[in-house]
C-alpha cells in the first residue's frame, strides 16, 4: 500500500508518548456520569472553532444557542453551517474512519443546503487562492476517488500510531481537496473521527479550538509541508495542538469543578438536573449569588420549571439558597467540590 510522504522524528515520537500518557491519566478521572456535561460542550467548541476557521462569525454562545434550538440574529448561511457541523459531529460514533461511504456521508451532513455537490466528490477543478495568488491546486477530479481510496486503504492497514496517522490523513485530505466546498471542515472532522476510534476520550477534547487560536500556524504547517512534499511539519503542529488541548481541558476551571464534584452528589441528580447544573457552573462562580431570573435568561425555561430544578439542586446540597420567594438567591456550594 502506498505510504504518504512523512517522517517520524524524535519530536513527533515524544509528543505522541506525552499525549498517550496524559490520556491515561485523564481516563482515570472520567466516569460515565460526568461525560454528559462534556460531550455537548466539546462539540459546541469544536463546531464553533472549525466553522470560525472558515470565516463563520458566530460566537461560541451563539453556536450553543443555535444547537439548543434558539433563534439568533446572524446570516442564514452561517446558521446552517453551524447546524450542519453540529449534526456531523454528533454522529462521530457512527462513522467508519476508512470508509469512503462514511466520508461522503459526513460531508453531506456538513454541507447540505449549502453546497450543490454535498456528499459527492467534486466534478470540476479547484484552486485555493489568496486574492489573485493561487496557493494550491487540488487533484484533478477524475483522480480524486482513487486518491482517497488509496489513502484510506493505507490508513486501515498501517500500524503507524493513530495520533500520527490521523494527522497524515488530515493533511492529505487538504492536499487532495476532494470537494468543491467544506474541505477544511471535513479534514478536521475526519482527524477527530480517527482519533475517536483510537480513544473515545477524544470525543470530549475539542482540538479544533486550539487550531483556530493558532490558525496562521495551521496554514503555515500545511504550506511548509507542501513545499517539501512531506507532512512531517503538519504532524508536529497537530500533535502540539492535541497535547495543548488536553492540558487546556484539564486546566479549565469549569471542567475541573465538574469533574471534581463528588460522585455521591452526581448520583443524586437526573440527566436534566445535570444539564441545568452545567449551565450554572459555566455562568456563575461559587463566590457570586444568582437568581432564578438570571438562570432563566440563559436557558429560556418557565420560572416554575427553573425553581423546581433549583430546589432539587438545593436538596442535593449542590447549591445553597438564601432568602424567600422572589427574593431568593442561590450560590454554588464550593464545599462539594474537592
Amino acid at each position: 500500500m502506498n505510504k504518504p510522504p512523512f517522517e517520524v522524528n524524535d519530536s513527533i515520537i515524544n509528543l505522541a508518548l506525552e499525549i498517550n500518557n496524559k490520556l491515561g491519566k485523564l481516563e482515570v478521572n472520567l466516569d460515565k456520569k460526568k461525560e454528559l456535561f462534556l460531550r455537548k460542550a466539546s462539540k459546541v467548541k469544536s463546531v464553533n472553532s472549525s466553522c470560525a476557521i472558515e470565516a463563520n462569525s458566530l460566537t461560541e454562545k451563539e453556536v450553543e444557542a443555535v444547537v439548543n434550538g434558539k433563534r439568533i440574529i446572524a446570516p442564514p448561511k452561517e446558521i446552517i453551517e453551524v447546524k450542519n457541523a453540529y449534526n456531523a459531529y454528533t454522529k462521530i460514533n457512527e462513522y467508519k474512519p476508512y470508509s469512503i461511504k462514511s466520508f461522503l456521508l459526513a460531508h453531506k451532513y456538513l454541507t447540505e443546503n449549502i453546497e450543490e455537490e454535498a456528499g459527492k466528490f467534486r466534478s470540476g477543478d479547484i484552486a485555493v487562492k489568496e486574492g489573485n495568488k493561487v496557493l494550491h491546486v487540488g487533484a484533478r477530479p477524475e483522480y480524486v476517488y482513487n486518491l482517497v481510496d488509496v489513502l484510506f486503504k493505507w490508513g486501515e492497514s498501517s500500524e503507524v500510531n493513530p495520533l500520527i496517522k490521523s494527522s497524515v490523513i488530515h493533511y492529505e485530505i487538504e492536499t487532495i481537496h476532494p470537494f468543491t466546498d467544506g474541505n477544511g471542515r471535513i479534514g478536521r472532522l475526519w482527524q477527530s473521527v480517527i482519533l475517536y476510534n483510537y480513544n473515545k476520550l477524544f470525543e470530549f477534547i475539542p482540538i479544533e479550538t486550539l487550531v483556530y487560536e493558532n490558525q496562521q500556524k495551521y496554514y503555515d504547517a500545511i504550506e511548509n509541508s507542501r513545499k517539501v512534499n512531506s507532512s512531517t511539519a503538519f504532524i508536529e503542529f497537530m500533535l502540539e495542538m492535541i497535547d495543548k488541548t488536553i492540558d487546556t481541558f484539564n486546566k479549565d476551571n469549569n471542567i475541573l469543578n465538574l469533574m471534581n464534584l463528588r460522585t455521591e452528589i452526581l448520583d443524586k441528580l437526573s440527566k436534566r438536573d445535570m444539564e441545568i447544573l452545567n449551565v450554572i457552573i459555566n455562568n456563575f462562580s461559587s463566590s457570586n449569588y444568582f437568581t432564578s431570573d438570571n438562570l432563566n435568561s440563559r436557558i429560556n425555561k418557565g420560572n416554575s420549571s427553573i425553581r423546581l430544578y433549583l430546589k432539587r439542586l438545593v436538596d442535593a446540597e449542590v447549591l445553597i439558597a438564601t432568602g424567600n420567594n422572589k427574593g431568593r438567591k442561590y450560590q454554588i456550594n464550593k464545599y462539594f467540590f474537592k
